[in-house]
């Protein structure tokens, strides 16, 4: 039987989530990648537990994770509760989300009321669970009234499926008025979802200041560019990596021969900071106000303890910050 590490709390920091009460670890695990059918349950089981050793206690999924079955990633993640994690419920904050592409025909996608009410009814079910902590609606919806979605995030809270609701890859202007319909309606939104890392860079364009402003968390998703920030593209493309598979995103987004460049440079920068590329890449997302958390993802407990050691080193000179823009911009 699995029995969590006492001194689990002891070296993990925790921030508190814009104006809630709740506090968020710096490092959150994220399910996006590596728990659907790409690992057996046994290697998901010692990276999910280990995190908790370690004072992870957020772990973000979503309806379409678990590559290359959709719900795969809930489904494993409900295993692991049952056996093992779901005695320490009350100590975990687990999030999901809904909003992307899940099953056939009209109501299977976007921001209706049908569509986010049913995703989440099916992931309880996945994961053996009577709510989420939080439950998100996981892009805009160009044609649904942004109300109505906001309705549905709002009764979900009622009837008591989730305890918090946020939003995720909204614009600044989007969260804005999704921030303040929730507001209106009783509900206020929690924490905001963005893709924020030191290549893609648009939260600092108004959004973390609407975020501040309004009090709402912010828990950062790729911010290692989904692996393009480590030295594992130093050399070029490896055959067994990512960015080599096809249907991946990771080459064409991040690793042309400039990019390489900046990447060589940067890791330049991390090791005279006595840091890995990762390790530093993290840190400069944690560095930013705004942000409560930021989410890795973990292939395996070496990757997860070597992430979460970049809180050993978040404090940057302005000579350095200066050095990363001139090499990025």
């Amino acid at each position: 039987m699995y029995q969590a590490a006492e001194n689990r709390y002891e070296k993990m920091e925790y921030k508190r989530c814009g104006r809630s009460g709740v506090l968020l670890p710096r490092v959150s695990l994220g399910l996006w990648q590596n728990f659907g059918l790409e690992k057996p349950l046994q290697e998901q089981r010692e990276i999910l537990l280990r995190a908790f050793d370690m004072g992870i206690t957020h772990f973000d999924l979503a309806n379409n994770y678990g590559s290359p079955a959709l719900g795969k990633a809930e489904e494993n993640f409900g295993e692991i509760l049952k056996s093992d994690l779901g005695k320490y419920r009350d100590e975990l904050l687990i999030s999901t989300k809904a909003g992307f592409d899940m099953w056939p025909g009209p109501y299977g996608n976007w921001g209706s009321r049908k569509y986010l009410m049913a995703s989440l009814d099916q992931s309880l079910m996945r994961m053996g669970l009577e709510y989420v902590d939080i439950f998100y609606h996981h892009r805009p919806d160009p044609e649904t009234p942004l109300e109505e979605t906001m309705r549905a995030l709002a009764d979900i809270v009622r009837q008591g499926k989730a305890l918090y609701v946020g939003i995720s890859n909204y614009g600044d202007q989007e969260a804005r008025d999704a921030v303040l319909l929730l507001k209106e309606m009783g509900v206020p939104c929690l924490i905001d979802q963005p893709r924020y890392n030191m290549f893609e860079r648009g939260a600092e364009d108004g959004l973390f200041s609407t975020l501040l402003e309004n009090g709402v968390g912010c828990i950062c998703y790729s911010p290692l560019a989904q692996g393009a920030l480590t030295d594992k593209y130093l050399n070029g493309i490896p055959q067994e990596s990512r960015a080599a598979r096809q249907g991946t995103t990771v080459g064409g987004r991040y690793l042309s021969e400039e990019r390489l460049g900046q990447i060589r440079q940067l890791n330049e920068l991390a090791l005279e900071r006595g840091q890995s590329l990762a390790r530093m890449a993290l840190s400069w997302v944690l560095r930013e106000e705004a942000v409560t958390s930021v989410l890795i993802g973990a292939s395996s407990v070496r990757q997860l303890e070597d992430s979460t050691a970049c809180l050993d080193n978040l404090k940057f000179t302005q000579e350095e910050l200066e050095k990363i823009d001139s090499i990025l911009i």
